[in-house]
């Protein structure tokens, strides 16, 4: 897991223990079975209802993205990449490039270099390369939405769970000492239900578009090195036009 993500998570729900232990709560009452079962089972199965069956098979992939670390090089590295490259295709042509593009790992820097030395038009180029990073942004849009969607069904399930608990409430009138348990088991699927939509489904739906926003960007830097290295442009103008397309963040992070 993204060690991010399983902080953000952990400080969560210490958080929310914590209050608890101040206000007098018991922390264990959280434990809840079939508050958890409704709760968790019910908003995915709501948020299945939402996707076509080809959504559904790229779940896992979707789970793994919101968090797993995200797979995003070092702009630095992918830049040293470009300019080593728009140094060979400097001093001996494009077609120079053809044994090395064999290993390179990254699967759209190697089509677009590809593509570059079977002469493809630059203007044709830069459109294909753009078109799949738009295409990227879309898919990975439709995951957040399916996170998304389970932060807004979630609490308003936890809520069918407590009236469906109040509805035995009232069933058992006739015995007062057992209505304090069953009213709090019935407000404990709320709580269920908010905490998983803010604390887990919500903030997993804004890691995706978080990681699909990086990747864009790098993807990006690499239409724009191929771009300059299919023009022939000089290997030093090639690294300044790359840096000045990376936060200064970044490039002091990498400098340090």
């Amino acid at each position: 897991m993204d060690p991010a993500t399983l902080i953000g998570f952990v400080v969560s729900i210490i958080a929310l223990v914590v209050f608890m232990i101040l206000e007098g709560a018991d922390p264990t009452s959280l434990i809840f079975l079939p508050a958890i079962v409704l709760v968790v089972v019910a908003t995915f199965g709501a948020a299945m209802a939402s996707q076509t069956m080809d959504d559904l098979k790229k779940m896992p992939t979707w789970f793994k993205m919101a968090v797993l670390p995200a797979k995003v090089p070092p702009a630095t590295e992918q830049i040293q990449t470009l300019v080593s490259l728009a140094e060979k295709a400097r001093k001996e042509g494009l077609l120079a490039l053809e044994a090395q593009v064999k290993d390179i790992d990254d699967p759209f820097l190697k089509r677009g270099l590809q593509m570059s030395i079977d002469g493809t038009d630059p203007e044709d180029l830069r459109s294909i390369l753009e078109g799949e990073i738009s295409a990227k942004k879309t898919e990975d849009k439709v995951a957040a939405k399916f996170m998304n969607n389970m932060g807004g069904y979630a609490p308003t399930i936890g809520i069918l769970g407590c009236i469906v608990g109040l509805m035995n409430v009232m069933g058992s009138l006739s015995n007062p000492e057992a209505l304090g348990p069953m009213v709090s088991a019935a407000f404990i699927a709320t709580l269920w239900g908010v905490m998983a939509a803010n604390f887990w489904f919500l903030p997993m739906g804004a890691k995706i578009l978080r990681v699909s926003a990086l990747q864009a960007a790098q993807m990006e830097l690499l239409v724009e090195g191929i771009a300059e290295i299919q023009a022939g442009t000089s290997p030093r103008t090639v690294r300044a036009k790359l840096s000045s397309l990376v936060p200064p963040s970044e490039q002091q992070r990498e400098a340090a």
